[in-house]
């Protein structure tokens, strides 16, 4: 008697699991359809984050704007230029950056020789060359947000 009870134990068991396989097969497809979706757009998204990164590396933070009569490729750059230019200009480090569109520390770097600037970056060089002390300080109020300061007249009140 035990030994029917156990082979029909074990044949109920049987089929149940393969009518539980049957039931739930649809749903294994699904999840790795979905899995399959999901690491999709994972590429999708690196892809496209990669490609932000890129054109707001290319992008002037700001700075001079590019002169379209400038090519990078015809701009001349020595550390001294930068020096000298920023010198002429009375301009921080910082102030001088601001204008370019990068940090203080980067225009220290240039002036050291231990980097150099990027396409973008030589043409905005290039426009400062054109901006006399007046006009710096005005694009520099600008870019800060504040209205440039009016300059009083000597002996005028």
């Amino acid at each position: 008697m035990s030994n029917i009870a156990a082979v029909l134990k074990q044949e109920i068991t049987r089929l149940a699991r393969r009518e539980a396989r049957s039931l739930t097969k649809s749903l294994y497809k699904a999840s790795a359809r979905f899995r399959k979706d999901i690491a999709e757009l994972k590429r999708e998204n690196a892809k496209a984050r990669a490609e932000i990164a890129r054109l707001q590396r290319q992008a002037p933070k700001g700075g001079a704007a590019p002169s379209a009569e400038v090519p990078a490729d015809n701009v001349r750059f020595t550390a001294a230029s930068v020096k000298s230019q920023r010198r002429r200009l009375s301009l921080s480090a910082a102030d001088f950056g601001t204008l370019i569109g990068v940090t203080g520390h980067t225009v220290y770097s240039w002036e050291h020789s231990a980097s150099r600037p990027r396409g973008a970056q030589l043409v905005a060089f290039a426009a400062l060359r054109k901006l006399g002390k007046r006009e710096a300080n005005e694009r520099l109020e600008e870019l800060r947000g504040k209205p440039p300061a009016r300059r009083r007249k000597a002996g005028g009140k």
